[in-house]
């Protein structure tokens, strides 16, 4: 029983310190038989330059993960700052996520409509991490717009501001 306790100790020192740490929002997307599908993440980071690769953590029960497992492709939609509900909307649980959602078919995958960013994606390793697995992904295609990017920090919406003296 201590062991437990200390584990859940861990685990709620965990939360806490990684709730403050600022992260970009996004939403990775995938089409199967015609179907979009999407979730929220906050995992999502650049791997190489050389070629150009991301990888993104999704839960192991997932049915995105599932679904970008049989296709072997991905997007990022980097979300824009004015975009917090839609992260909200993708964070949840089930179907129905693009309903009433603008979007297009680009590369074969769901790009969302107004974002900070997009990345189209092949995977190329899937890494099992604790509850997650990590997904790679070699970049086929960037794009990026002049609108300020969706940031997640302290268990809240924001977006990134430079410091005085910075930019």
């Amino acid at each position: 029983m201590a062991q437990n306790q200390v584990i859940e100790g861990l685990q709620q020192s965990f939360r806490e310190v990684m709730s403050n740490v600022c992260t970009p929002v996004s939403v990775v997307t995938t089409i199967v038989d015609g179907r979009p599908h999407g979730t929220t993440v906050s995992a999502f980071a650049s791997l190489s330059m050389s070629p150009p690769m991301v990888l993104v953590a999704l839960d192991e029960r997932s049915d995105l993960l599932a679904a970008v497992q049989e296709t072997r492709r991905f997007g990022v939609n980097i979300l824009a700052s004015e975009q917090s509900e839609l992260a909200s909307t993708f964070a949840t649980k089930g179907q129905g996520k693009f309903d009433g959602v603008a979007w297009t078919d680009n590369e074969a995958l769901p790009r969302l409509d107004d974002g900070h960013g997009w990345l189209a994606c092949e995977a190329v390793d899937f890494v099992t991490g604790g509850d997650h697995v990590v997904v790679i992904g070699t970049v086929t295609v960037a794009e990026t717009t002049e609108l300020s990017p969706l940031t997640y920090y302290q268990r809240g919406f924001g977006t990134h501001a430079v410091l005085e003296g910075l930019a």
